[in-house]
């Protein structure tokens, strides 16, 4: 029975104690007499009731005013303490009982300060002692995150969903330079996001697969490779490695191994190839320059023999003329050595096919300015190719076409056929004849002016494949037909049990190892699991229907109970309306400090891509809520992820407070107000108060983000609408 209840039984008992006794002996008393004494009494009672009935009501009301100060001194009053002592229990130990209201309710304050003073004293001391044992683990966790992040190579390490949970500062400023534009750069990398916003599933689903099989293999090094091509057209070379996870197998001599997660180490192999490539065509000009210097001393030591009949120049022409056939020796030598070696530079490695087509087509209109679309390529299909000399050949091959018949337009095709795959190229004309191909084969290949020392020979001998041409009359295109190797296949029934997929700076958090599953009924997950943003907007008045708009967005994640200091968001924004003066004394934004900042069409889709995939919390997040949802049609943009309002959970944890106030809160919950009624201030603020909430909503039996919601829309400020 609930407080209010409660009360209402108490009054319904005060009446009857006034009017039921009067009642009772006036029905005894009328029972009593007979028709001549009744019909007396009934004449007494009709002078002497009005009176009795506004004396037994002036009797109720003093009762009720009676009964209510007693109501609130001693029943809220001891509920309201109920919460203080919770408080001090839990989210705020320096919290104390105000000593107000009766002395027996004082005196019992001050009793329970008093034992919250002695367990205060107690717990310092346990703090100090676990301090003092987890000061070792702890440096040596400072220590790994220091290396991690002055590794030279960027390093990302994930959990089996694909959640981030460390990461170097070399792999952000990377993975951010490998972003199509800033706006979806800041959204791409950090604790708790998906490294799939990153890469391909696919890619990834597939290196665990080979890690797991030669997991058991014994003797067999469990690293796995794979080249991408990313949304900005560079090319990534990617070695994953796993994160061994060991269980103790009943019976068994050895424990188990498993895969609890994986490394991802990476390197823009871009530019690389971009430097190898100036590199082959200074070495191939150079050994071109060099034979027409040696050709043209050849002819000119013949002259000189004709011309001159002498024997003695005719002897140191033939001197000349030897050391000339030694050097073009030599340097013919070299520049077939170089070619070998250039062949093998570059490791075969496994790529998904659609990349390495995606790659050709790029190279092939950037470097010819000819349109190659693509036809046809299966979704699963993995390759293992030096994409370095593959990409080369096939622009080759392309160049030829349109030096050859004009060509403007090619199509590329990427199948299947037993155990290897077919690479074609495809055009509308004429086909080449086997001779010709054959030729171009041995020819050092030349793209747009500049050779390098490969052939195509070199690129088909690599990968163990064979180059053909032909043509087929029925839809009247001509094709050349390359064939290279299949990635390795693992057995696919077995893997499918093993490895399941779904999906100190602060730049790791190794708990997030145990989070695997939180792509599944997010709804049902303890809040405990799940990742927040923290935000809040500072706006030119109080009315978002009524034409205000947004000035400030401030945001900070939340993973694992911790703020992320380094990841937030603080952005002013041009309303491009002016604001309003009443408005300016109490966030500070002037016209001057937003005039010339991005619009809100800018922000908002920074925004979106920060707190994509993860719970909303919000102070008052109908007020904020409203102004996203009013420009979900100007923008496509829609912020459809739960939403957590503290201001909803104090009235769920704390419904017999009087002030629900972020500052109040702020303070029951013992936590300082830095920089209130700025965005990132009040997102900072509105962060660390919810997760003082999450124990005290757990002692209430709230801890799935399901039944938070659920609690949250019964409060009645939960009908507050903007």
């Amino acid at each position: 029975m609930n407080a209010k209840t409660r009360f209402i039984v108490a009054v319904g008992i005060l009446l009857l104690l006034l009017v039921g006794p009067f009642l009772v002996t006036a029905g005894v008393v009328f029972a009593d007499l007979d028709e001549e004494h009744r019909a007396l009494f009934m004449a007494t009672m009709d002078r002497w009731l009005p009176i009795g009935g506004l004396m037994t009501v002036v009797g109720l009301f003093l009762g009720l005013m009676l009964l209510r100060i007693l109501f609130k001194q001693y029943v809220q009053g001891l509920m309201a303490m109920a919460e203080v002592l919770r408080l001090m229990i839990g989210a705020n130990r320096n919290f104390r009982v105000t000593l107000e209201g009766p002395p027996e309710i004082q005196e019992l304050g001050r009793a329970a300060n008093d034992l919250a003073q002695q367990r205060d004293a107690l717990l310092d001391d346990v703090e100090a002692r676990i301090a003092r044992a987890n000061a070792a683990v702890e440096e040596e966790r400072n220590r790994l995150a220091a290396l991690v992040a002055e590794l030279p190579m960027p390093v990302v390490v994930c959990n089996l969903d694909g959640r981030v949970l460390l990461y170097n500062n070399r792999a952000r400023l990377q993975v951010r330079a490998l972003a199509p534009d800033t706006q979806a750069a800041g959204a791409l990398i950090g604790l708790g996001r998906s490294i799939y916003g990153v890469f391909e599933r696919t890619l990834i689903s597939h290196s665990l697969e080979t890690l797991q099989s030669r997991l058991e293999r014994e003797g067999s090094q469990p690293l796995a490779h794979f080249i991408t091509t990313t949304r900005a057209g560079q090319l990534i070379r990617v070695q994953m490695a796993p994160v061994i996870s060991t269980t103790a197998v009943e019976g068994a001599a050895t424990p188990q191994r498993s895969i609890g997660g994986y490394i991802l180490v990476m390197e823009n192999i871009t530019r690389m190839l971009e430097s190898g490539l100036q590199c082959d065509r200074t070495v191939q000009t150079l050994a071109d320059d060099t034979r027409a210097a040696l050709a043209g001393i050849r002819s000119s030591v013949q002259h000189l023999r004709e011309a001159a009949g002498l024997a003695q120049v005719q002897g140191l022409a033939d001197a000349i003329q030897d050391e000339v056939q030694i050097l073009t020796v030599r340097l013919n030598q070299s520049a077939q050595d170089y070619a070998n070696r250039l062949v093998s530079r570059w490791p075969l490695e496994e790529m998904q096919g659609a990349d390495l087509v995606l790659a050709v087509s790029r190279r092939i209109e950037a470097r010819l300015g000819i349109t190659a679309k693509i036809d046809d390529v299966a979704g699963d299909l993995w390759v293992k190719v030096d994409s370095y000399s593959l990409t080369q050949a096939m622009t080759y091959l392309a160049s030829k076409l349109e030096e050859s018949f004009d060509a403007k337009l090619v199509r590329l095709r990427l199948t299947q056929a037993r155990r290897m795959a077919v690479f074609e190229l495809r055009w509308a004309g004429t086909a080449i004849s086997s001779e010709s191909l054959l030729g171009w084969q041995l020819e050092p290949m030349t793209v747009a002016g500049e050779t390098t020392p490969l052939t195509l020979r070199d690129v088909t001998d690599r990968h163990g494949g064979r180059l053909s041409c032909g043509r087929e009359s029925a839809i009247q295109q001509s094709f050349f037909r390359l064939e290279i190797p299949l990635a390795s296949e693992q057995d696919a029934g077995a893997r499918a049990e093993r490895v399941h997929i779904e999906s100190r700076p602060e730049f790791y958090d190794f708990n997030l190892f145990q989070r695997a599953g939180e792509g599944h009924a997010r709804d049902d997950l303890p809040l405990t699991h799940l990742v927040y943003t923290a935000f809040d907007t500072e706006t030119t008045g109080l009315e978002p229907s009524g034409g205000d708009e947004i000035i400030q967005v401030g945001a900070v994640r939340i993973v694992n109970g911790r703020l992320l200091h380094q990841e937030v968001i603080d952005q002013l924004v041009d309303p491009q309306r002016p604001l309003r003066p009443e408005g300016i004394p109490i966030h500070g934004i002037t016209e001057e400090m937003v005039h010339g900042q991005p619009t809100i069409d800018v922000v908002l889709p920074q925004f979106h891509g920060f707190c994509s995939d993860t719970v909303l919390v919000a102070h008052n997040a109908a007020f904020d809520m409203r102004f996203l949802q009013l420009k979900e049609e100007r923008t496509g943009l829609r912020f459809d992820q739960p939403v957590l309002d503290t201001l909803l959970l104090s009235l769920v944890i704390h419904p017999h407070q009087e002030s629900h106030k972020l500052e109040a809160i702020a303070a029951r919950l013992g936590i300082d107000v830095i920089g209130r009624h700025t965005a990132l201030g009040d997102a900072f603020v509105t962060g660390e108060v919810f997760l003082k909430m999450i124990p005290l909503l757990a002692e209430k039996g709230i801890v799935t983000l399901r039944q938070a919601l659920d609690a949250a829309e019964k409060t009645y400020l939960a009908r507050l609408e903007y």
